[in-house]
């Protein structure tokens, strides 16, 4: 079963179009969103959400449209959008109490434990902490009211390596349900490397693709060679390409390239920025 299905999804805005965006996040899995600043990933989110409407295509969250979720069901998506969402006034406990009104399946005791593994400062204003600890206290609040979908835009951004791995360590047991499934936009690559299924590729408010993320790794290498080698190279097998002083990297499509030549494994990030900024043929 499917905990979100999109298919042509379309939003538009003055100066920005997301255009026909088709995918699903079935239940067990997390799909990572890609994409440069404005690519249209938070808006994506955001028609899951329900705080943006789409202009036409289907958007179904637990097979049900967006519109017609009852407040329980809504209750079951946790969410992480911007670090704005919290009254800046409000101190982590008290936060942790406005939320027994906004939530119908609070959980207190899910919170405080979020709150001590996290080490937030129980007693200082939101508005004086820092954004990783705004993130962190955000995170807390989406894992504390039984949501069974999570929706989590840069949830990790202003955090350090360390605080990142432990966040995704919180994720990992998040997902050792079957019934649950998240999806998230990272700038940080590596982090959705570690924990995503799927990846959703979206550039200028269109879909590049969206592919099981250990596909991507079958499909893309990083060639490495001289001018003169390249140029035997297939076309139609180069994705985009670099020019060194030592010669071309490219990324290609593995089964079009000879034996002959070793290919380097194309990380997620290679793989986006060689679609954005190489050079085509």
């Amino acid at each position: 079963m499917d905990s979100v299905k999109i298919q042509k999804l379309n939003k538009s805005y003055q100066n920005f179009a997301l255009q026909n965006i088709s995918f699903n996040v079935p239940e067990g899995t997390v799909v990572g969103v890609i994409g440069e600043n404005g690519a249209g990933k938070s808006t994506t989110l955001n028609c899951i959400l329900g705080t943006v409407k789409p202009d036409s295509g289907v958007l179904e969250v637990f097979s049900k449209s967006v519109s017609q979720l009852s407040e329980t069901e809504r209750n079951h998506i946790g969410a992480v959008i911007g670090e704005n969402g919290l009254p800046s006034n409000l101190n982590v406990k008290q936060v942790g109490k406005m939320m027994k009104s906004v939530f119908s399946e609070w959980n207190e005791g899910v919170f405080e434990k979020y709150v001590t593994k996290f080490a937030l400062p129980a007693a200082q204003p939101i508005k004086t902490l820092s954004r990783g600890i705004k993130q962190k206290l955000m995170i807390a609040v989406a894992l504390s009211h039984n949501a069974n979908l999570l929706v989590l835009d840069e949830p990790t951004s202003g955090l350090d390596p360390v605080a990142r791995d432990e966040i995704i360590d919180v994720f990992y047991d998040f997902m050792q349900s079957e019934n649950h499934a998240m999806i998230l936009s990272s700038h940080i690559l590596s982090d959705l490397e570690k924990i995503c299924d799927y990846i959703l590729f979206i550039h200028k408010g269109k879909q590049i693709f969206f592919e099981e993320k250990d596909a991507l790794y079958e499909k893309y290498g990083i060639l490495k060679c001289g001018v003169e080698d390249f140029e035997k190279v297939p076309k139609n097998a180069v994705v985009g390409f670099n020019r060194t002083q030592y010669g071309v990297s490219a990324l290609v499509e593995k089964e079009q390239i000879s034996s002959k030549y070793p290919l380097e494994r194309a990380e997620i990030d290679d793989i986006m920025l060689y679609f954005l900024r190489g050079e085509k043929l």
